[in-house]
């Protein structure tokens, strides 16, 4: 046993070297890691710090872009509702361009009724020609506005489109 007495403060000096070596070690590695992870959270509240500068800015962008688009579509239903009102008025001119050719017709047919019976035929076939006439312009007439009336709300919804396309396509390269 006395080769025990002399061995053991030999491994108990070894032992408690390497304790503090390996506490000194440990406190290290904390101190380290302590660093690291205090530089990761500065850099995580700047990311989020710009995330958040970032979308404000595009929710900006964003909110642009829609007012824009938004008074296209108003500025478009604004023309669009003045050329039904010019559509509207434009009917009733031809309302009385209309009312003049049936008015024509029923002169005709009055005077056809007061004719000589000689002149009945010529007569006949000039009223019916004039009838045919009357006909046919009222038909053009109507047509003519239906068409105008279309190329008009075509010519305004393709003006907005071009409007809202164009803002959208500035505030992108802006």
């Amino acid at each position: 046993m006395t080769i025990w007495f002399r061995v053991l403060p030999c491994i108990a000096a070894l032992l408690i070297v390497a304790g503090t070596l390996f506490g000194v070690y440990h406190h290290g590695v904390k101190v380290t890691d302590a660093k690291w992870q205090a530089e990761w959270n500065d850099r995580d509240y700047r990311d989020a710090q710009a995330k958040a500068v970032n979308e404000a800015a595009e929710r900006t962008k964003e909110q642009d872009y829609q007012q824009s688009i938004n008074k296209a579509v108003q500025d478009g239903q604004r023309i669009i509702d003045q050329a039904a009102a010019d559509a509207a008025a434009a009917r009733s001119s031809t309302d009385s361009l209309r009312g003049a050719a049936d008015s024509l017709v029923n002169r005709l047919a009055a005077s056809e009724a007061s004719g000589y019976s000689r002149t009945a035929a010529a007569s006949q076939a000039a009223f019916r020609a004039a009838m045919v006439f009357a006909d046919v312009l009222k038909r053009i007439d109507q047509r003519a506005g239906d068409l105008a009336t279309d190329a008009d709300q075509s010519r305004s919804r393709g003006v907005t489109c071009e409007v809202a396309f164009t803002s959208l396509v500035q505030g992108v390269t802006d």
